[in-house]
């Protein structure tokens, strides 16, 4: 004998917000979630650390500026000296956004949503793009602020701080979709934060020692190159072609728009990489 059990399911008749809604969801989740919000509070000690040492600089400029009337740390050269702040960041909140879904496996149940694959990873990167972008234009803005209400000699500096704040979230969007496909090829977190922090170290020691062995043998225009292998120096290269700031390696970069190709080219192959991932994940 069977029995019908009423457990009290209804059909949904409000509103159905689509795709845009559900993406947008996605991306301000992530967001959160970089920043430790809505978690525990030992999910906040390293993002807010990272961020109030990103701010340091800044506060000692306006210091500086305050007290003896000049400028201290330049707009443009701002994300290059505090780089290995920026890659701590994003090794250690990267894997947080990516590594949760694929090691429990609840793509199938986002994917089963009007969200497709593209919306996914273009939530995901948004997110901690927007994340790094921050990092680096709250800083810029207060010394910026600072600039005007001490009121220097001279024009404020208003052309290379927008110049910086433009280069700033190209290099959120470049190391963004560059640290989530390295932190997309494992599901656990630990051995994600390890290999975006072993590519960025790789990246840097690698510049000084072609740059060195390259200009030892008086190959000058082929050791500018080098600096092109650290994101930081590549986006820096594009902003001295666009905007004409003051180079901020040793020796200058090769002329033209490479860097600029460069960049674009990276940030399309770490997106496909994200995609192919993401898609293989979801298939199993």
């Amino acid at each position: 004998m069977s029995e019908i059990y009423d457990i009290g399911y209804r059909h949904y008749d409000g509103p159905r917000l689509g795709r845009a809604h559900s993406t947008r969801a996605l991306a301000v989740h992530s967001l959160r979630a970089v920043f430790g919000l809505g978690r525990t509070a030992r999910s906040k000690i390293m993002p807010f650390a990272l961020a109030v040492i990103m701010l340091l600089p800044a506060v000692v400029s306006i210091a500086i500026m305050a007290l003896i009337g000049q400028r201290g740390m330049g707009y443009s050269a701002y994300a290059v000296i505090m780089q290995a702040v920026l890659a701590t960041f994003l090794a250690s909140q990267g894997p947080a956004i990516i590594a949760p879904d694929l090691r429990f496996r609840v793509l199938p149940l986002y994917l089963s949503r009007p969200v497709s694959i593209v919306d996914y990873v273009g939530a995901k990167v948004t997110a901690m793009t927007a994340a790094l972008f921050l990092m680096v234009a709250v800083p810029l803005t207060l010394i910026y602020l600072g600039e005007l209400l001490i009121d220097l000699e001279g024009p404020p500096q208003t052309k290379e701080y927008l110049g910086a704040l433009t280069m700033a979230l190209v290099l959120a969007v470049l190391l963004s979709a560059f640290g989530l496909a390295i932190a997309s090829l494992t599901p656990r977190r630990g051995l994600g934060v390890a290999s975006v922090i072993a590519v960025y170290l790789l990246a840097s020691a690698s510049v000084p020692i072609f740059y060195g062995t390259l200009t030892s043998t008086g190959n000058d225009a082929v050791a500018r190159w080098a600096w092109l292998i650290n994101p930081f120096w590549l986006v820096d290269a594009v902003q001295v072609w666009l905007f004409g700031t003051t180079p901020n390696s040793e020796g200058g970069y090769p002329p033209g728009p490479a860097s600029a190709v460069i960049v674009v080219v990276l940030i399309a192959v770490a997106v496909s990489v994200l995609a192919l991932r993401y898609r293989k994940a979801a298939s199993r």
